[in-house]
């Protein structure tokens, strides 16, 4: 069976090496040692002869220095970067572990400083043992102050993001920024390259998945060549952040003879990247889950902080405003897929995810439920009638669960009026 790794799976596949803590310091480590071994290349080379010489014991010097702070500072970067993490699982939702995990600053950082600690180790080896001549050992020098200036931005850099990861609002625009890409991609490609198709159209004999877990990524390009191979049509069943379990078709394969027995549906199904836990990347609607649990939990009686509720409010606005731009007509309209049916998300879905939660915790707060409803109308304002559907019915839900909790004639007239704002903002 042909196998092709396409570069949407390999977007993927490097966005889960991403949130591996040891990758970019193993990577920055192998380089360090590299770079040290490098130095030695000048010696004997006719450029040998124009350096100029640099003491040996101030090279040891700056190592030594470098060696014996670099690990006492990675080791602080490390517990400081834990306590972010613990912050950003106890005060946001523990579903945004993997994007405060993901914290580029603060992985660079890290990197940096465990790469320095074992370049200043191998280099002061090797300049104790008499490794480098002359010139190697001004290039060393050269790269050590280097390697030390590096250290100072990064360590400026990395103390203005540590003071900031895992607070509550850094973890909203880390979700936000997740779920916005998200978003784009798939309001760009709403069939991921495939043809149109209802959910409900549906045909063809089911597969179902070998192991239990959350769709994460499906390799449309993997199941086209399989489709061609084996002369079949495949309509898509299970959408990335779909729960697979044995009575959850992943697809329904569609074939001449119309018999499944005897065909190898191996490489279909494991085109469906099945794990744990869900994921931003190719499921816009975790992100607008996950934002409305950081807003449920805000609302709950032990925080009682409305104002980050209003915040994820805003936020949700951004992100359901984003599918009502232009996309890339162009990628919407090609079909790289003919073989493949996919049907679109439900906007009605995603406003469930969004809305439902933070409505029904809100309702007792008026400022949530005011604040909200004029979210709700702002929505009902666009172009999409899927997005004005949705926008109305969860604004008349909304209401519903207000006037069902505030008790407070004054509290409900203000909920009402604005709920009668046929075009509200959000100042």
């Amino acid at each position: 069976m042909t196998s092709l790794v396409s570069l949407d799976r390999l977007r993927f596949l490097f966005s889960r090496f991403g949130e591996r803590l040891w990758v970019r310091p193993l990577a920055v480590c192998l380089l360090s040692i590299a770079v040290v071994f490098a130095a030695k290349i000048i010696d004997g080379s006719e450029s040998a002869k124009l350096v100029p010489i640099v003491a040996q014991d101030s090279v040891e010097t700056l190592l030594s220095l470098m060696a014996a702070s670099m690990l006492v500072i990675a080791t602080f970067s490390v517990a400081s970067m834990v306590s972010a993490y613990a912050a950003a699982s106890s005060s946001a939702t523990p579903r945004s572990f993997a994007l405060v995990l993901a914290d580029d600053v603060s992985q660079n950082a890290l990197s940096t400083f465990v790469g320095t600690f074992i370049f200043s180790v191998v280099a002061l080896t090797a300049v104790k043992n008499a490794f480098y001549d002359k010139a190697g050992l001004f290039v060393l020098f050269v790269l050590t102050v280097f390697v030390f200036a590096v250290v100072i931005v990064t360590f400026v850099r990395w103390v203005d993001s540590i003071a900031r990861l895992g607070r509550i609002g850094s973890t909203i625009d880390k979700v936000e920024s997740a779920t916005e890409s998200s978003l784009i991609r798939r309001r760009d490609k709403p069939t991921l390259g495939g043809i149109s198709i209802s959910a409900s159209s549906a045909s063809g004999q089911a597969v179902y998945a070998s192991k239990i877990g959350y769709v994460q990524h499906i390799d449309m390009a993997s199941i086209q060549v399989w489709a061609e191979e084996v002369d079949a049509r495949i309509v898509v069943s299970a959408l990335p952040g779909t729960f697979a379990s044995p009575n959850q078709a992943l697809a329904n394969v569609i074939i001449p003879s119309g018999e499944l027995s005897g065909l190898d549906c191996t490489c279909l199904i494991e085109s469906f990247h099945i794990g744990n836990d869900r994921t931003f990347e190719d499921d816009p609607r975790f992100g607008l889950v996950a934002l409305s649990e950081i807003a449920a939990r805000a609302l709950s009686p032990a925080v009682n902080d409305s104002g980050t509720a209003i915040k994820v409010i805003g936020t949700l606005v951004r992100l359901i405003s984003r599918i009502d731009e232009p996309s890339n007509t162009e990628s919407q309209q090609q079909t790289e897929y003919d073989r493949i049916a996919v049907p679109e998300i439900s906007i009605s879905d995603m406003f469930d995810d969004a809305f439902t939660s933070i409505a029904r915790d809100g309702a007792g707060a008026i400022e949530v439920c005011v604040r909200l409803q004029k979210a709700l109308s702002s929505l009902e304002s666009l172009s999409s009638e899927a997005i004005r559907k949705a926008a109305r019915y969860h604004r008349e839900l909304a209401l519903k669960r207000a006037c069902k909790v505030l008790d407070i004639e004054e509290d409900l007239a203000a909920v009402r009026d604005a709920a009668s704002y046929p075009e509200s903002n959000l100042k």
